[in-house]
């Protein structure tokens, strides 16, 4: 990895617009828009909402929710984001995506989020420096975190040979050897798509047998590139400046260990949505992650919407988060147009009358 996440202090130098407003201004006001978490899904929000003057207020970052900015800066190279043909460094497009909703009136408070009263009028949120946030809308984009491992090594090399996105990082690892770690369908979909790139992929699975579906196993096993490892899990992951180089593994029957070497190392155990603050009160899925009214954004609660990885876990890719984010605020400016007591913006200028004279 190149090129280090972002830093609260590294976001915070950009000069933000919400440092002209006292902290006395930020809770003594009922904001229109406050948008919580700071990856694709929840800047392209407020790059959408600014620009419909809703003034929105970015809280950026939840208690365990991840580096400021997201997933994405903990990415290097990120290829298959449109509008970059020669790629881009993942800090650097969460630096660009923060600039231009900046540029457009966002304002933003680099703390966490650490209660939310969704179920009020206005919707209320207290931050971990004690502020008190209040707000007619509120757009969810808090994202998800891959399920880690927790093994020494992993996040040494994280970025440097392991990865939880075989889409996002697949290409790298051409004519190499990388490992899949699980055996569900997301396993099994990962395994066969590293294949267009890997010579040789280890699916390593902790388990005598997998989880993944009839048609997925089949699929994989029929691929001459997979392999599988059976009753094994990763016990530590080895590199070499800042490279990975192998893994070790434990027999889970037997205990016995071994080595393995390979490039690269892929999480497919699943992901972990950001979705603690509004236990009990948004609705949800089996798998945690909240739900929404498609097509719109809309959760269960009335002026609160979801966008990203927060309520998406079939597609988790950077480009689809940030079209949800974009769906997200056009649903809360339309929320807001309709609500009591609240209008849309007022345009500063007179409209034209035509005349009807013949």
């Amino acid at each position: 990895m190149t090129d280090l996440p972002l830093s609260a202090a590294d976001v915070a130098d950009t000069g933000s617009a919400s440092a002209t407003m006292t902290d006395d201004e930020l809770t003594a006001r009922v904001h229109d828009v406050v948008i919580i978490g700071s990856g694709p899904a929840g800047l392209t929000a407020a790059v959408y909402a600014a620009r419909a003057s809703l003034e929105p207020l970015l809280i950026e970052g939840v208690v365990e929710g991840g580096p400021t900015g997201g997933q994405l800066t903990l990415t290097t190279d990120v290829e298959n984001f449109p509008g970059f043909p020669a790629g881009i460094m993942g800090p650097e497009l969460i630096q660009n995506m923060r600039q231009q909703a900046e540029r457009f009136g966002t304002r933003f408070i680099t703390e966490d989020v650490t209660l939310a009263e969704v179920t009020t009028t206005p919707v209320t949120l207290q931050t971990a420096s004690g502020k008190t946030i209040r707000a007619r809308s509120l757009i969810i984009a808090t994202g998800a975190k891959p399920r880690r491992l927790e093994v020494p090594g992993e996040d040494e090399l994280w970025g440097g040979g392991v990865s939880a996105c075989a889409t996002c990082d697949g290409f790298f690892f051409r004519d190499k050897h990388v490992i899949v770690v699980g055996g569900g369908d997301s396993a099994m979909e990962e395994a066969t798509f590293l294949t267009k790139f890997a010579s040789k992929v280890t699916v390593i699975h902790r388990r005598s047998e997998l989880r993944a579906s009839v048609i997925m196993q089949e699929r994989a096993f029929k691929n001459d590139r997979i392999e599988f490892l059976f009753d094994a899990e990763v016990t530590e992951i080895h590199g070499r400046d800042g490279l990975m180089t192998g893994v070790s593994v434990r027999d889970t029957a037997t205990g016995a260990m071994s080595e393995v070497e390979a490039d690269g190392l892929f999480l497919a155990i699943g992901h972990i949505p950001n979705t603690w603050l509004f236990e009990d009160v948004l609705d949800t899925d089996d798998e945690g992650y909240l739900v929404v009214d498609e097509p719109s954004t809309a959760t269960n609660v009335p002026g609160v919407f979801a966008c990203g990885d927060v309520m998406d876990h079939t597609y988790r890719q950077a480009i689809t988060a940030a079209g949800t984010g974009c769906r997200a605020a056009m649903d809360a400016e339309r929320y807001l147009a309709g609500a009591e007591g609240v209008t849309a913006a007022a345009p500063d200028a007179e409209p034209a009358t035509a005349s009807t004279d013949a």
